[in-house]
C-alpha cells in the first residue's frame, strides 16, 4: 500500500485530529502491531478487551509511522507527540472496518491478477503451494500463515505493491455470506476451492449449505474472464458450479484431481459441460516416511497459452500425506494455466516446505518420530493427518494424539465417532483428550481396536504424561486437535 494521508482520509470516512506536516508524502504499509512498526507505515490502533491500540500511537509515531488511525479522540501527549513527529491522525467509527475500507481503495490500484483460495480443508497449504509456484515467474504476495478473516483478507491486499503481479489471498469463512462481503473488495479474477467438508457444520448445518457458501468465490469471479478452480474428486464441486453459475456467465472451470480415479472424475464432471482443462496425478506412491510421487499430467490448457496436448512432468513433495497430491495438482492448474512450464511447476512443489503445526515432522534425541499437526483440526484433515501416519515406515508402534475438534455444534458427537472408527483401522495406540475427544475412544473401540490400546485424558499435561512413560525409540506420534486444545505444548513436552 502506498496512499496519502488525504487517500487514507477519504478512503475511511474520517476526520483529521492531527493533519499531516506534508499532505503529499505517502504511507507505506499497515500495521496494527505496535511492535511491528516500520519507517512510513500506517499504524491501525484497534481497541480491544484487555489493550486498547490508541494508547501506543505515541510511540508508534515516534518509532516513524507516517500516521494512525483511531476510534476516538487521544490525550494531549498522543496529539502532541503526532505533531512534533510530522505524522497525521485519522478519527474514524470503526478502526477495523477502515482496514477494509483501505483495502477497497487499494485494490484498484493493483495491476496482477489476484486469486482467492477457501475450502474447509487445505486452503493453508495450497495457498502456500500457488505462492511458489508463482512465485518462480511472477512477483508475488501471498496471505502470511493462515490470516484468512475480516483483518488478515485486507492486509493481504495492502501489503501488495501496485506493480505485484500476483496476489493470493486465502479467505476463510464462518458463515453464508462471508467470502461474498470479502471478495466484494479482494475481487478475485481467479479462485480455486480446494474441497467441501465438514468445517463449520455448527454453523450452516449441512455440506450443502457449506458447498453453497463455499461457491461465493466462484460467484465473485468476473463474468466472461473469471477462471474457476474446481476440484474434479469432491463430490460437492459440481454443486458450486452450479450453484455459481459458471457456464451460465461464461466463466471458465479448471480441474485438478490428486487421486487414483481422477480419469473417472474428470470425465463425470466433463459430461455435464464442454471439455476443460486439467491437470492431474498418475502413478501416485508414498515412501517410507509419508511423502508422496507421482506424475504430474496436464492438458487442455490452449486457451491459456500452452498446449492441448497431455504434459507430464515427475514430482515428489516434501509434504507428508496422500491427500495433499490434490493441494499439488491444484497449485501446479495454477501455475500452468499462468504460463509456467508444469516442469517448472513441479520443480517449485518439490522445494515447498510444511508450516509449523501442520504435518511437520520431528525426530526426538530419543528416537520417536513426531507429527505435528497440532495447529488446528476439522474431520475431514483428522482422517488426512491419520492416513499420514498409517503410511509411515515405523519399528515401533504409530500412535495417534488426538483431541477435541471445535465448530461442529450439533453434529459434534457424531463427527468425532466417525474420527474414532477411522483411527481403529490407522493406529496402533490411540490417546484421546477432551470431553468431545472421548467419542472418538468410544468409537474406536466399538470398532474394535483393543480397549487397552485406548486411552482418554481430560488434559494435555495428562496426555504428556502418559505419553512420556510409555513412547520408546522406533515409535511414532501424531498429535492434532482444533487451535483451542493447545497441542502445542503436548509436541513441545514430546521434542525438548
Amino acid at each position: 500500500m502506498e496512499l496519502s494521508a488525504e487517500q487514507i482520509l477519504h478512503a475511511v470516512y474520517g476526520r483529521y485530529l492531527v493533519e499531516p506536516r506534508d499532505a503529499g508524502a505517502l504511507a507505506r504499509g499497515i500495521t496494527w502491531d505496535s511492535r511491528e512498526i516500520t519507517p512510513e507505515c500506517l499504524y491501525v490502533a484497534l481497541p480491544g478487551a484487555r489493550v486498547d491500540g490508541a494508547s501506543f500511537v505515541a510511540s508508534a509515531v515516534a518509532d516513524g509511522a507516517a500516521g494512525a488511525i483511531v476510534e476516538h479522540d487521544l490525550d494531549d501527549a498522543a496529539l502532541s507527540a503526532a505533531r512534533d513527529a510530522g505524522a497525521f491522525v485519522v478519527l474514524v467509527d470503526d478502526a477495523a472496518e477502515s482496514v477494509t475500507n483501505l483495502a477497497r481503495a487499494w485494490r484498484s490500484h493493483l495491476s496482477g491478477r489476484v486469486i482467492g483460495i477457501t475450502g474447509s480443508t487445505g486452503k493453508t497449504t495450497t495457498k502456500n503451494l500457488v505462492r511458489d509456484v508463482l512465485a518462480t515467474s511472477f512477483s508475488t504476495v501471498a496471505t502470511k500463515a493462515n490470516q484468512n478473516n475480516e483483518l488478515g483478507v485486507p492486509r493481504t491486499v495492502l501489503n501488495a505493491a501496485s506493480d505485484t503481479e500476483a496476489v493470493v489471498v486465502e479467505i476463510g469463512m464462518r458463515g453464508a455470506g462471508q467470502i461474498t462481503s470479502l471478495c466484494t473488495f479482494v475481487q478475485p479474477q481467479w479462485g480455486l476451492i480446494t474441497n467441501v467438508g465438514e468445517s463449520h457444520i455448527e454453523l450452516l448445518g449441512s455440506r450443502e449449505n457449506i458447498a453453497h457458501a463455499k461457491s461465493e468465490m466462484f460467484s465473485a469471479l468476473p463474468d466472461e474472464t473469471g477462471v474457476a478452480f474446481v476440484n474434479a474428486a469432491d463430490d460437492f464441486a459440481p454443486m458450486t458450479v452450479s450453484y455459481a453459475q459458471l457456464a451460465e456467465r461464461h466463466v471458465a472451470c479448471v480441474l485438478f484431481d490428486g487421486t487414483p480415479d481422477a480419469a473417472e472424475h474428470i470425465a463425470r464432471f466433463t459430461a455435464q459441460r464442454d471439455r476443460c482443462p486439467a491437470v492431474w496425478a498418475e502413478d501416485i506412491a508414498l515412501d517410507d516416511t509419508g511423502r508422496p510421487s507421482f506424475t504430474l499430467c496436464a492438458s487442455g490448457f490452449g486457451a491459456f497459452g500452452q498446449t492441448d496436448d497431455v504434459v507430464r512432468a515427475v514430482c515428489a513433495l516434501e509434504l507428508r500425506g496422500v491427500h495433499n497430491v490434490s493441494n499439488a495438482c491444484s497449485a501446479a492448474a495454477v501455475g500452468y494455466a499462468a504460463g509456467i512450464p508444469l516442469v517448472d511447476c513441479a520443480r517449485a512443489l518439490k522445494a515447498a516446505r510444511p508450516e509449523s503445526g501442520r504435518q511437520s515432522i520431528v525426530a526426538t534425541e530419543s528416537g520417536i518420530t513426531v507429527i505435528d499437526d497440532a495447529y488446528n483440526a476439522n474431520p475431514d484433515s483428522m482422517r488426512a493427518a491419520l492416513s499420514t501416519l498409517s503410511a509411515l515406515s515405523v519399528s515401533g508402534k504409530r500412535v495417534a494424539v488426538l483431541g477435541d475438534m471445535g465448530e461442529l455444534g450439533s453434529f459434534a458427537e457424531d463427527c468425532h465417532r466417525r474420527v474414532g472408527a477411522y483411527a481403529a483401522k490407522h493406529a496402533d495406540v490411540l490417546v484421546c483428550v477432551g470431553d468431545l475427544a472421548r467419542s472418538i475412544a468410544d468409537a474406536a473401540r466399538e470398532a474394535g481396536m483393543p480397549a487397552e490400546r485406548v486411552h482418554a485424558f481430560d488434559t494435555c499435561d495428562e496426555a504428556l504424561a502418559f505419553l512420556k512413560k510409555t513412547l520408546v525409540s522406533g515409535d511414532a506420534v501424531l498429535v492434532k486437535a482444533s487451535h483451542f486444545m493447545e497441542f502445542g505444548r503436548i509436541v513441545e513436552g514430546l521434542v525438548r
